[in-house]
């Protein structure tokens, strides 16, 4: 019998849109901006929003592990089966410019699988969510709610991309190439890029690098997997949730699921000639 995840889906929502208002608040608010050891920006909408997610899941599951971007990893996540992983502003850049490509985002994972997810978009209101074996929906800041589906595009030249805003490279314009996609839309957040694949507005997300975490991947992977889509890494693996680092270190490839193995293809294909034309390593 399929488990019911109704009330973990319900507190993610909820959550997630708690968490987004709280950081439409900072709007012409002091930000108190630092960087990280990385050059990652974070604000205090960042950590105030970490600390009111924690805070209600641990509330509400003290069972469940908990890992936050704005938190040190106790690693407590390797020891139990339920995981909750947040990012508590995805796109803190395109927040910090004033744009709208941020999103707040949660997922659970169980026994290694995201299984529970939600993304609040704090500028529109706009929240999608999932879970698998119940389905997943966007829900309007009206209360009205529609349910997700990916898209049925199968003709790569029909491909809808959605990439990476921040980590621009020559990649996105050969992979494009090789596919013969004309359509792209550069956003900042991982999870909006991916919500917009659930929805079926867009066919296709590839980031073959390896800075996403897996707090990036979770929550929107278990919408997508419940709108029917497919998130990969760029080997075509299933994401793993469960290693000691935090790095997705073979990037990610979130599809509509028809066109999941022409941008494998693609990408393998891009990495072989890369790797021919920089040459034989020397020792």
């Amino acid at each position: 019998m399929a488990q019911n995840f109704s009330r973990e889906l319900e507190l993610a929502r909820t959550v997630a849109m708690e968490a987004a208002a709280l950081v439409k608040s900072f709007k012409g608010r002091p930000l108190g901006v630092e960087h990280k050891a990385g050059g990652e920006p974070v604000s205090l909408a960042d950590l105030e929003s970490s600390a009111l997610i924690v805070r209600r899941l641990a509330e509400a599951f003290p069972g469940d592990a908990i890992l936050s971007e704005e938190v040190p990893d106790n690693r407590s996540r390797l020891e139990k089966s339920r995981v909750w992983m947040i990012d508590p502003i995805d796109g803190t850049r395109d927040f910090l410019r004033g744009d709208r490509g941020y999103v707040v985002m949660l997922g659970l994972c169980i026994e290694g699988r995201p299984t529970v997810g939600a993304v609040a978009q704090p500028t529109s209101g706009n929240v999608w969510i999932g879970a698998l074996g119940t389905g997943a929906w966007k829900e309007y800041p009206d209360g009205k709610r529609e349910p997700l589906r990916v898209s049925k595009i199968q003709d790569t030249k029909d491909i809808r991309l959605v990439s990476s805003k921040s980590h621009r490279t020559e990649y996105y314009e050969r992979f494009r190439r090789a596919l013969g996609i004309t359509d792209e839309l550069a956003l900042g957040s991982v999870g909006l890029k991916v919500a917009l694949v659930a929805e079926g507005s867009r066919d296709l997300y590839v980031y073959p690098g390896g800075q996403t975490k897996i707090w990036d991947s979770c929550g929107p992977e278990a919408i997508l997997t419940a709108a029917g889509g497919t998130m990969t890494d760029s080997d075509g693996n299933a994401v793993c949730y469960t290693n000691l680092s935090l790095h997705n270190p073979r990037g990610l490839v979130a599809s509509n699921g028809l066109v999941h193995p022409q941008a494998l293809a693609a990408i393998a294909h891009l990495r072989a000639e890369i790797s021919a034309s920089q040459g034989p390593a020397r020792g």
